[in-house]
């Protein structure tokens, strides 16, 4: 058989564009290379933006989706001043492989997934041939269109796009069984001294995770490190993690970080760029690409048009993560930050 679209992926911008795809009568193979031991590493916050895009399409999260506790304010602290202040905030706390999950769940018909992972990738005849290691073996799939909706990571872009270089951290968090009552349940952490970015803590469930972005290079060190200095300010126990996760976090710092694609291959989410520069939120801009890919299959007639076109659609979407960058620098600019954290701009008792 061959597929109109293959799309790379299984995160909120696949079951995006699937979804609208499919209902406009078009044929898609999504390629899911998670499993439950080998997820996407997240924090697991829906944040305002993703929900408002969920609610124009009346979803809904059902109770076993949802972590506990619920989370209304963000405690920021800089580890080099001292500095604490709290922000309103409101955040929904998830399981994010369940999350993953339920957006594929009711899918139209058109829309079939595979799990694998896609170990090749060649442009034959005027079709794309992948090829996909499941649990039978490699197997070979077509399509007139390839997406990569495949994160930081992402094949696609390395493959067709091996110019468009985007800045990357290194994400890396631990989750620990946490047996103190009371709050804070999520804390925003600065740290000059060892990360250029910020790191996290998050209450879910009976565990806590702290995680953070570091620089590639010693990348492991630096999270050791600051990881010290946290207990120390702090007085938590962060020692004995139940699990140690990793992967890459892109950072987009100029408009030509974002590539949406042409020629038949088209990327959507963080594989495109997609992703704030400022909090590392993705799954807004996530849903955000891949609805507006869907809707530029539908309304365009050959490849050229609906690169054009969806290009077009996810203009507000890349002025909107490059605003943010500006936002970066007042948040991530040590001085700046103390003078900000000392006044209280914005700022909660």
């Amino acid at each position: 058989m061959i597929w109109d679209v293959i799309v790379i992926g299984a995160g909120p911008a696949s079951a995006a564009f699937a979804r609208r795809a499919a209902l406009g009568g078009i044929n898609v193979l999504v390629i899911d290379g998670q499993t439950e031991k080998n997820k996407k590493p997240c924090g697991g916050l829906l944040a305002p933006d993703a929900q408002k895009i969920l609610a124009g399409s009346d979803f809904v999260l059902p109770r076993e989706v949802l972590a506990d506790p619920q989370i209304f304010a963000v405690e920021t602290m800089d580890l080099c001043t001292g500095q604490i202040r709290y922000y309103q905030r409101c955040y929904l706390n998830m399981d994010r492989w369940a999350f993953d999950k339920l957006l594929f769940q009711n899918m139209p018909e058109g829309v079939s997934v595979v799990s694998g992972r896609c170990t090749g990738i060649e442009r034959k005849d005027g079709l794309f041939r992948l090829k996909v290691r499941t649990n039978e073996g490699i197997e070979e799939v077509k399509s007139k269109y390839i997406i990569g909706a495949d994160g930081a990571a992402s094949m696609v872009r390395r493959t067709f796009f091996p110019a468009n270089k985007i800045m990357q951290y290194v994400s890396i968090q631990q989750w620990f069984e946490f047996k103190k009552e009371g709050p804070p349940f999520y804390s925003c952490i600065f740290d000059a001294k060892t990360s250029e970015s910020c790191s996290w803590i998050i209450h879910k469930d009976e565990y806590i995770i702290y995680g953070g972005c570091f620089t590639p290079k010693h990348c492991r060190k630096a999270f050791e490190e600051q990881k010290k200095r946290l207990q120390e300010f702090t007085g938590l126990d962060l020692h004995n993690p139940v699990k140690t996760e990793a992967c890459l976090a892109d950072r987009p710092r100029k408009m030509k970080d974002f590539v949406t694609g042409r020629e038949g291959v088209f990327l959507i989410g963080e594989a495109a760029g997609f992703i704030s520069p400022s909090s590392f939120e993705g799954i807004s801009s996530a849903l955000r690409s891949g609805t507006a890919l869907a809707e530029a299959f539908l309304s365009a007639e050959d490849s050229e048009k609906i690169a054009r076109t969806y290009r077009k659609k996810t203009y507000g979407l890349r002025m909107k993560l490059m605003i943010k960058t500006l936002k970066r620098w007042f948040m991530y600019t040590p001085w700046v930050r103390k003078i900000i954290m000392k006044i209280g701009v914005g700022s909660i008792k």
